[in-house]
């Protein structure tokens, strides 16, 4: 499922609105990666989307 492992982020929906302001359902997907991240002395792998993964990286040095 697409799911972030860490905040929970999944997909949402909204509508296209076009300028013929007819709307048709849509889908906003969050941008996931699998990454290889050390936890509790051990590699895991996991599901993260871009915001985790880039706060990750900033927060660790």
């Amino acid at each position: 499922m697409a799911k972030c492992e860490i905040c929970g982020k999944t997909t949402t929906f909204g509508r296209n609105r076009p300028w013929s302001k007819k709307s048709t359902p849509r889908t906003f997907r969050p941008n996931l990666h699998k990454v290889t991240i050390w936890e509790d002395g051990r590699k895991v792998r996991k599901t993260v989307c871009t915001r985790c993964l880039r706060t990750m990286v900033k927060t660790k040095g």
